[in-house]
C-alpha cells in the first residue's frame, strides 16, 4: 500500500506495550513500525537473536509478540528462520498447510549478533535463497551485556572494552559497512533506514523487504539512551542528526542497483551528531579537535563512496 500514516498508524501492533525496553530506546519504534507493514491478513513467524529486545520482550510465558516468536541463540537467528522458511515451503508444497494463507519470515538482532556473531549464519541464509528478512536494530554495541564495542561501534566511540583515556582515545578502529556487505550477497532488495519524522522512509522500505521475493535485509539505527549517552526523549533528533550529517544514509539497493533515498539539502557537520553523546564528550576537549575532523573526513568520504555507487549502477 502506499504510505499513509493514518491508516498505517490504525493497524494493531503486533508489538505490543508492556514490553521493558528503555525509555528513549529505538528498537521496539522500529520492530513497530517494520511489523506494522505485514499485511493485516498476513502472519508473521519471528526470530529473535539474543539481545536488549529479547530480553526485554519475551520473558516466559510472557510476551509482547502477538506473532509466532522464537528466541535464538545470539549466533543462529538468520539459521534457525531459514529452518523454519525451508520447513514451511515443503508443508505447503506437500498440502500440509493451506494454501491461501501467507506467513512472512522476519528475523531481528542487535549489531553484536548480526554484524558479529551472527555473520556467519545470516551471509549463509542469503546465499541459500530463501525467501525471508533480516532486520538488523544498530545500536552500535553489545548494550544488553554492559556496552562493550562492536564491529558496528563508530570510531573513537568510549565504551566498556575501548574507554576513552589518556592513552586509547576510545574504539580505534571504523565500524563496519554491513550494508554493502549484504550488497556484496546480490540480494534483491536492502534498504538501510532509521526511525525519522512520520517513519515513512522506514515503511516503505519495510514492506518492499517484507514483500520481495528472496533474502532481504534491512539495517536500521536504534539509537540506546544508556550506551549513547543521550537525553531519553531525544530519540528522534538523534535519529534526525544522524541522518542529516550523513553518518547514517538512507538507501536502499535494488537488484543491485543504489538508490539515494534522501540527500539533505545542506548537509550538518557531524560534529552536531556527536554532541549530544556522552560516549563522544571526549573528543570536544581542547587539543581532541583532530578526533571531530578524523570522524568528518570518514563520513565524508563514505558518503561519496555511496553517491559514486548511485551514480555507476544507474548507468
Amino acid at each position: 500500500m502506499a504510505y499513509n500514516h493514518k491508516e498505517v498508524a490504525a493497524r494493531p501492533a503486533r508489538l505490543t506495550s508492556g514490553h521493558r525496553m528503555c525509555a528513549g530506546c529505538g528498537a521496539p519504534a522500529v520492530a513497530r513500525m517494520i511489523l506494522k507493514a505485514v499485511k493485516p491478513e498476513d502472519h508473521a513467524v519471528i526470530a529473535n537473536a539474543t539481545g536488549c529486545m529479547e530480553v526485554s520482550t519475551f520473558i516466559y510465558p510472557y510476551t509482547a509478540w502477538t506473532d509466532s516468536y522464537i528466541h535464538t541463540a545470539f549466533e543462529c537467528a538468520g539459521a534457525t528462520l531459514s529452518g523454519v522458511e525451508a520447513a514451511y515451503k515443503e508443508m505447503k508444497r506437500t498440502g500440509k498447510l493451506p494454501q491461501d494463507k501467507d506467513t512472512k519470515f522476519i528475523a531481528f538482532g542487535g549489531d553484536g549478533g548480526t554484524y558479529d556473531i551472527g555473520l556467519q549464519s545470516l551471509s549463509g541464509a542469503m546465499e541459500r535463497g530463501h525467501d525471508m528478512v533480516y532486520v538488523c536494530y544498530d545500536n552500535g554495541a553489545y548494550m544488553n551485556t554492559g556496552i562493550q564495542r562492536s564491529s558496528a561501534t563508530p570510531r573513537f566511540a568510549d565504551t566498556t572494552t575501548s574507554p576513552a583515556g589518556s592513552v586509547i582515545p576510545g574504539k580505534m578502529q571504523s565500524r563496519k559497512d554491513l550494508a554493502k556487505i549484504m550488497a556484496g550477497h546480490n540480494l534483491p532488495y536492502i534498504g538501510q533506514t532509521a526511525a525519522i519524522g512520520n517513519m515513512k522512509d522506514l515503511y516503505e522500505k519495510a514492506e518492499k523487504a517484507i514483500y520481495t521475493e528472496g533474502p532481504c535485509f534491512l539495517n536500521v539505527l536504534a539509537p540506546c539512551p544508556r550506551g549513547w549517552g543521550y537525553n531519553t526523549p531525544d530519540l528522534m533528533e538523534i535519529n534526525k542528526l544522524a541522518v542529516e550529517t550523513c553518518y547514517w544514509p538512507l538507501y536502499e539497493v535494488v537488484d543491485g542497483v543504489y538508490h539515494i533515498t534522501y540527500k539533505p539539502t545542506n548537509k550538518l557537520p557531524v560534529e552536531e551528531f556527536l554532541k549530544p553523546q556522552k560516549r563522544f564528550k571526549h573528543m570536544f576537549k581542547p587539543g581532541n579537535e583532530w578526533m571531530i575532523e578524523e570522524f568528518q573526513k570518514e563520513v565524508d568520504k563514505r558518503w561519496q563512496e555511496l553517491l559514486d555507487l548511485e551514480e555507476m549502477t544507474n548507468k
